[in-house]
């Protein structure tokens, strides 16, 4: 049986599913989960993956990542403009 090779990409991909299903367990666990963690793991995951979707292609996760990462840095902005109203 052959199939992709583990390589350094790939290992990059996986500590971004880690980052991912990290982000998720913080949000499910966490009664108030400070929003800079979980989307700031959530980017850094949807980044790893993309980096691994680069050089292993699969267009449909490719996307996904994508989205997944806009969706990421508009909590990001969402946290840091609400942090600004509160500071004033």
């Amino acid at each position: 049986m052959t199939g992709t090779p583990l390589d350094t990409y790939s290992l990059i991909g996986f500590i971004g599913t880690a980052c991912i299903i990290g982000a998720y367990a913080y949000l499910t666990v966490k009664d108030e989960p400070n929003p800079y963690i979980l989307h700031g793991t959530n980017l850094a995951g949807a980044a790893l993956l993309t980096i691994s979707l680069v050089v292993h292609t699969n267009w449909p996760s490719l996307v996904l990542e994508g989205f997944w990462a806009a969706i990421a840095i508009f909590g990001l902005w969402k946290a840091l403009k609400a942090k600004k109203s509160t500071a004033q």
